[in-house]
Formats: C-alpha cells, structure tokens, sequence
C-alpha cells in the first residue's frame, strides 16, 4: 500500500477515484466545472484531514461521500447567493446522453442513489453509508427514481 501523504498515494487516489467522485458531483451540480471544483476540493480535504482509511473501497466511498456532500453545499450556496442555477443539462463527454439526462433531471436525492447504484455500482447498504441514510431510504429513494424515470420515458413514447 501506499504511504499517506506522498506523491504515489494521492496520484492513486486521482487514479482510482477522480472520475466517479466527477460523475457524482455533476448529478448535484449539472455543471462540469463546479463538478470538477467539488472533486478537487475532496482531495484536498483528503490530503488535509488525512482520514484513516482500511483499503481502496473504503477510500472510494469516503471520497465519494465528501464530493457529494460539497457539491450540496456548493449547490446550496448558488441557490442562496441567487445565481441561476443551468436548467438545461449538458452531458458530460462520452457518456448516454438521453438517459444521462433524464436521470439528471430528477430531484437530487433521487439522481444521487441511481447515479451510484448503476453508474458506479453501489448496493443499497453501501449507497447508504455513502449518503449516511439508513439503507431503507436508500432503497425508497432508488425505488422512486426508478418509477419516476419509467414514467418520463413512457411520456416520451406517447405519440
């Protein structure tokens, strides 16, 4: 394993972990670079705080828990300071644009616990500990993403 703090531990860390901890951000902040800014301030609170961390996994679902939990901050800091908040949803180079964007689209704790359960693929215990909920409302908040994203894409096949 790598020793904390040096070069090799934290190249590991953006190696393993930079482009989950963007995805997530962006299903909180539907901006590539506020995205980047929540990824970037996770490291370096890792680097900081240098938190006790058994394995790989452990370090992932840390980092990806704080990512997360900037991006609110930082989303909730727009929203108060008035700053339009992009109601159109790009989507991020390479990945399904349609889909992407639906999930996207809907209410933040929903498109979070999607996002980690297909995009990254999370059980429901772990999405739980990540979001720091209880594994119920992990799976209550999947569960209605689901119905809601099924329901915009029968809308979408109406004629």
């Amino acid at each position: 394993m790598y020793s904390f703090g040096t070069d090799e531990y934290i190249g590991h860390a953006v190696k393993l972990c930079s482009q989950s901890m963007l995805r997530a951000a962006y299903t909180v902040l539907h901006c590539t670079a506020d995205a980047e800014d929540a990824a970037q301030e996770a490291f370096v609170r890792l680097m900081t705080r240098q938190p006790s961390l058994r394995d790989d996994e452990h370090m992932k679902a840390w980092l990806l828990r704080v990512t997360i939990n900037i991006a609110r901050n930082m989303h909730r800091a727009q929203a108060r300071a008035g700053q339009p908040i992009d109601e159109q949803i790009p989507c991020p180079p390479g990945e399904d644009g349609e889909l992407l964007e639906l999930v996207l689209s809907l209410p933040e704790k929903y498109s979070t616990a999607i996002h980690l359960y297909y995009y990254e693929g999370y059980s429901i215990n772990e999405i739980a500990d990540i979001l720091m909920i209880p594994p119920a409302t992990a799976g209550t908040r999947l569960a209605r993403g689901r119905k809601m994203l099924k329901e915009m894409l029968e809308g979408e096949s109406k004629p």
